[in-house]
C-alpha cells in the first residue's frame, strides 16, 4: 500500500462544505476558505463567586443561630442555678407547701 500523497492531504481540521452550486459556479477558480477558531471559553468571577459567598452567607447564619441557642440555653441554666441557691432549702419547703394539692 502507497502512503498518500503529501499535496493531498489537509493538515488539521478539514474546511467546511461547499454547496454544489457554489463548486459548480467557481468553474475551477482557487477557493480561499477562513475558519475562524472558536471563542476562548470564559472564566468570569461571578460564575464562581456568587454560589461561593451565598454558601458563606448560609454557614455565618446557620452558627450564628446554634451560637444564640447555645447562650440560651447556658442564661437558663445559670439563672436557674442561681434561683435554687438564693431560696436554698426553706424556700424549697415554702414552695411545696404553696403549691400541695387542696383536695384533701
Amino acid at each position: 500500500m502507497q502512503p498518500p500523497d503529501p499535496r493531498h492531504t489537509i493538515p488539521g481540521n478539514l474546511a467546511p462544505h461547499i454547496p454544489a452550486d457554489l463548486y459548480r459556479q467557481l468553474d475551477g477558480q482557487p477557493v480561499v476558505i477562513i475558519q475562524t477558531p472558536a471563542p476562548a471559553p470564559t472564566h468570569s468571577l461571578r460564575k464562581w463567586a456568587v454560589p461561593v459567598f451565598v454558601g458563606l452567607a448560609g454557614a455565618a447564619g446557620l452558627l450564628g443561630v446554634v451560637a444564640s441557642a447555645i447562650w440560651i440555653v447556658d442564661y437558663a441554666a445559670r439563672t436557674a442555678a442561681f434561683i435554687g441557691s438564693a431560696t436554698g432549702p426553706i424556700g424549697l419547703g415554702v414552695s411545696l407547701k404553696l403549691f400541695q394539692s387542696k383536695n384533701k
